[in-house]
This record gives C-alpha cells, structure tokens and sequence, in this order.
C-alpha cells in the first residue's frame, strides 16, 4: 500500500509540474526533457581518461573533435544534465566515477537538434533487474510460491552465516522479500520528481522555463539474463514499463528508445542473452506502440579494434588502455561504442518524435 500510495502521489504531483500540450505552447517552447535509465552500462563505462587519449590521437581524435574546442572537452549551456548527486552542462564524466556514457553523444544530437534547451535525467544503478528492483507497479509482485521460497532461501543464508561467524542477526521477513520489488522504478521516478521540483537551482539558466518530458531511453538487461524470473517475463515487463513510465509523467504517447543488449558485439547472441534480447526487439511489432516506441541494436555498433584486442587485454595491457578501459559486459569500456550507440539513441528518439 505504501507502494501504490508513493506512485498515485507522485503520479498527481508530476501531472500538475509537466505541462500539457496547449499550456506549454502558450507559455513558449518549453525544455525538453529525457529520461535515460537502466543499469550499469547506463551509468557509462568508458574511463575519461581514453577519451582523453583517442580525442588527440591521430588514428581516432576525428570521431571526438565535434565534441572538443580548442583542445578541451566543451561544456554544453544548451544541454544539462542530472545524474544522481550530479548535476550541470554536459560534458564527459557523467558515468560511473571519472567516466563517461551514452549520454555524452546522446545529449549532443538533441542539444544540436533542438534551438529550445535539453535536460538529461539519468536515473541508473549497476546490477539491476527489470524483473525485480526495475520492476514496473503495473507488474505488481512475483506469486506467493515464489516469494516464499525466496524467503526460505535468504533465511537460511542468514542462518548460515549466523553460525559461521557466530552472530545472532534477525531473520528476513515476507515484508523484507517484497521492498525490494519496484524499488528502482520508484527511485527513477523520484529523480524525475526532484528535477522539476528543483530545476531553476540546479541550472539557473532555465529559470522562469517550463518543462516538458519529451523521450524516455532505455539501456538495460544484463541482470535479467539470470534468475528464474529475468528471462521469461522481460517481454511482458517492458511493456509494463513504458505503460507506467507514460502514465507517471502524463505523457501518453511519450517516444520510448531500447538499446538491446548487445555485448556480443559480432558474434550471435547465445542463451539468455538472445531470449532478452528477442523480448526487446518485440516492441517494434506491438501494434499500440508503432511509430512511437524503436528498440535498435548496439551490437552493430561494435568497436571492432577493441573487441580484437580484448581477448588478449592482460597481455597487452599499455595496448588496451588506448583502446578500451572495462570488461565485455560493460561493452569493453569502449569510448567509441559508447559514443555510436548514444548517437544512435539520439538520432531514434529524433525519428520517433518526428511522428
């Protein structure tokens, strides 16, 4: 109940912050807004420092110069950004800790593209699920059996542990099984709320501006390749998800972007891996959802050097750290991959907002 109380207040609460259509044009253009969300490669994991290093070598810097001006990175006053406790103009190192993500070239073809300003809202932590902490409330909860045996099997971690390492630390209950559940979801939701609640502080330039979610960006599924949920229900669940997402910020047609798992970079997907990413790729036959809703594929935009040297990463270190910076399920920590599939978000969200 506290759930279903949280959304219906934040629900009401962002209906009244996001101006519909006739309002926002009598008031002027309004900002555009972007949600991107997902897990850990929507954190960003490409290090700043090889972005630093193929901005000025002579075999890569072309693919950077757009965005660098007298040989430093610029600083955009049309695009701003929040990520978590982040916030200001774009520019690289709004990923995980001293690197950078999609949201680099992302926010770049937007800022480019539109004369009216940008914001990014980043809403993303590593190792979550669709099926349990991004779970959508339309979802609701796993059914009894499951979570019973979930919290069988979490009690009887904890009572290992408490004879292991003699400690007498409470037993998880039914109620510590189901918090968890759609706790992401409620937090991304959150973030939303905290930046139109909040935006003329965190970016004086936009002060006296109104705000309008215009695109939703998801990057995510790495988690839900596991578990006895993940794969089987991720189909259903993204539908969900863009339901609740368009409900929450009162946008009903709200164009919706899915980056496909695509760590398998020019080799076929395997396993679950290819079952997610078949769930993904289904949200361009849903009827509701033509025109307005394109996963694309990320695997195409593989960085083909990095992926050549990445077996061999250990024994050619001084090599690697010119090419990539992280391991194959971060997308190697590939600037370039990263960059190509941030533009190629941003180029879909452009299309789908043209129909």
């Amino acid at each position: 109940m506290k759930t279903q109380s949280f959304l219906i207040a934040l629900a009401v609460s962002l209906a009244t912050l996001i101006p519909a259509g006739a309002a926002a044009r009598a008031a002027g253009k309004p900002v555009k807004v972007f949600l991107l969300a997902g897990q850990s490669n929507m954190e960003g994991k490409a290090k700043n420092s090889l972005l630093e290093h193929q901005a000025t070598d002579g075999k890569t810097k072309a693919l950077f110069e757009h965005l660098r001006k007298d040989g430093k990175w610029i600083v955009r006053d049309d695009v701003f950004i929040k990520f978590l406790r982040r916030h200001g103009g774009l520019t690289i190192g709004y990923g995980s800790r001293d690197r950078t993500g999609v949201e680099l070239e992302f926010g770049t073809v937007m800022g480019d593209h539109f004369d009216e300003p940008v914001v990014l809202i980043k809403a993303a932590w590593g190792g979550h699920s669709l099926y349990k902490l991004f779970r959508p409330p339309s979802a609701g909860l796993p059914g009894d059996e499951y979570l019973k045996a979930e919290l069988e099997k979490a009690q009887t971690r904890v009572k290992k542990n408490n004879e292991k390492r003699k400690r007498n630390d409470p037993l998880p209950t039914m109620d510590d099984i189901k918090k968890p559940y759609g706790s992401s979801y409620r937090n991304m939701m959150a973030e939303v709320k905290e930046v139109f609640d909040n935006y003329e502080t965190m970016f004086p330039a936009l002060k006296g501006k109104k705000l309008e979610a215009a695109g939703f960006v998801w990057f995510q599924g790495w988690n839900d390749m596991y578990g006895e949920l993940g794969p089987g229900e991720y189909e259903a669940n993204m539908k969900r998800l863009i339901h609740d997402v368009r409900k929450d910020l009162n946008a009903p047609k709200l164009p919706v972007v899915i980056a496909a798992m695509g760590q398998n970079g020019s080799k076929p997907a395997k396993g679950n891996m290819a079952v997610v990413k078949k769930a993904q790729f289904a949200m361009n036959d849903v009827p509701e959802f033509k025109g307005n809703v394109k996963t694309i594929a990320t695997d195409a935009l593989v960085d083909k050097a990095a992926e050549a040297l990445y077996p061999h990463w250990r024994k050619r270190f001084e090599e690697w750290e010119k090419t990539g910076s992280d391991f194959g399920y971060h997308y190697m920590g590939s600037a370039i991959w990263f960059n190509r599939i941030g533009k190629a978000m941003g180029k879909t969200m452009i299309e789908l907002m043209g129909n």
